[in-house]
């Protein structure tokens, strides 16, 4: 009877390190009360920060990222949303900053190391090497905050290359928008359970004659199907 016991207990574990379930990690997302990390910025981007923030946890309260989006976005007057650009910024524009709390990853499963990004618009090249990795082209591309230093939007070359270097690879770091789907409020973060998605709903301003609210989604956790 106790070899059985012995032996149904090393099967569960077994069962329980195979199922899914054994390295899956719930995110939440809570407000952040608290400034962006101005001695970590420069004078020019911080400016155009809003005061408080997101903070995106992992697990029981293990801290992953905290963001702070623009105070406003100018936005691409009299933009027309497609079915694979959604967003009406212009490549290169400042949304925010991010600040990892340990090491994340990328869409592209590439490692975001510790400490401040900024994060700018890019869309995805069309081209053959990139069919089916997003249903969009729009993405968030990851700057080291050290080497970013102006709010002004670089060149599409420098918007690559710079990107890439914060990832000390070939290939930008980035984070990939989304649809906006239904919200129960903002911030908040729903589960693409299909691809295993974590995607981030947070709510900024969009800056035309008028300004008016403009919700952005986009996967902070998970990769692309590739």
């Amino acid at each position: 009877m106790n070899k059985f016991w012995r032996i149904a207990g090393v099967l569960s574990i077994v069962l329980l390190l195979l199922s899914p379930a054994a390295d899956a990690a719930d995110y939440q997302v809570e407000v952040l009360n608290e400034a962006p990390p101005a001695d970590e910025l420069s004078d020019e981007v911080s400016a155009l920060l809003a005061k408080t923030g997101v903070r995106v946890l992992r697990g029981a309260g293990t801290k992953y990222c905290d963001i702070w989006l623009c105070r406003e976005w100018p936005v691409v007057p009299d933009f027309q949303p497609s079915p694979t650009v959604l967003y009406p910024f212009s490549p290169g524009q400042l949304l925010g900053v991010v600040r990892f709390a340990r090491k994340g990853s990328d869409f592209r499963d590439q490692d975001i190391s510790r400490g401040v990004y900024t994060l700018r618009y890019g869309l995805q090249p069309v081209d053959g090497a990139h069919v089916g990795t997003s249903p969009t082209r729009d993405f968030l591309l990851l700057f080291k905050a050290d080497s970013d230093q102006s709010a002004a939007a670089p060149s599409v070359r420098d918007l690559n290359r710079l990107s890439a270097a914060a990832a000390e690879s070939s290939h930008p770091l980035m984070l990939a928008m989304q649809r906006v789907g239904e919200a129960s409020g903002y911030p908040g973060i729903r589960h693409q359970t299909e691809a295993d998605w974590w995607i981030l709903q947070v709510e900024g301003a969009a800056k035309t004659d008028a300004v008016t609210p403009l919700p952005l989604e986009f996967v902070v956790f998970g990769r692309a199907a590739e």
